[in-house]
């Protein structure tokens, strides 16, 4: 990981998104959404399909890509694939806590890829595809502690090796470019490339705290 000093100087215009879901129709992946939904954010390998997991997730009302956890503004996609902006690829999660609430989330999260791989996933390897959970609140932050020692236990009772994921406040969610969101939908590359996947450990349940 490189220092703040270090990093790409970016630029201050976001990268143009469209507006709306290529799954969800009209639903929004940019704010504001509707009251009552929450988010969190997620770096789980490549991005997309990341993402095309969480879309296919019951109680999730949108999704996007993007970058996080890092240091340069706005950053392309071939700038986090340096490794000099600090990011990771990551997915923004919009749910219904009505449907499935924080745990649930993480749940999938877990399940769907290698937490215990440190600046890789599988054959992809930097940086910006190491396991990442970026909360919004002190509420989410316990609620996301206490899933990783759950799942820890869960893995170690597997014989497998320790958690690596960053768990940080979310300190800034960059859209990435357009032809990256909802990569690999049906109107786009249904067979294209998902380097995610996952340990074969079952998360336990009852995660809330």
């Amino acid at each position: 990981m490189i220092e703040a000093d270090e990093a790409l100087p970016g630029r201050p215009t976001p990268l143009a998104v469209p507006e709306h879901h290529a799954v969800f129709g009209d639903r929004r992946i940019v704010p504001p959404f509707p009251a009552g939904l929450s988010t969190v954010v997620v770096g789980m390998g490549c991005f997309w399909g990341a993402e095309r997991t969480f879309w296919r997730t019951e109680g999730a009302w949108s999704t996007a890509v993007g970058y996080a956890g890092g240091h340069t503004p706005n950053p392309t996609y071939e700038e986090v694939c340096s490794g000099l902006t600090g990011h990771t690829e990551a997915v923004l999660v919009v749910f219904d806590p009505q449907v499935i609430d924080l745990a649930g989330v993480l749940r999938v999260f877990w399940e769907n890829h290698d937490p215990t791989q440190g600046m890789r996933q599988g054959n992809d390897v930097g940086s910006q595809y190491r396991s990442a959970i970026y909360y919004a609140e002190e509420q989410q932050r316990q609620v996301v502690e206490a899933s990783r020692e759950q799942y820890q236990r869960a893995l170690t009772a597997a014989g497998r090796g320790s958690v690596t994921t960053e768990i940080a406040p979310l300190g800034e969610f960059y859209y990435a470019e357009g032809y990256h969101q909802q990569y690999l939908s049906e109107g786009k590359n249904p067979n294209g490339y998902c380097g995610i996947a996952g340990t074969g450990v079952s998360c336990p349940t009852g995660l809330a705290v």
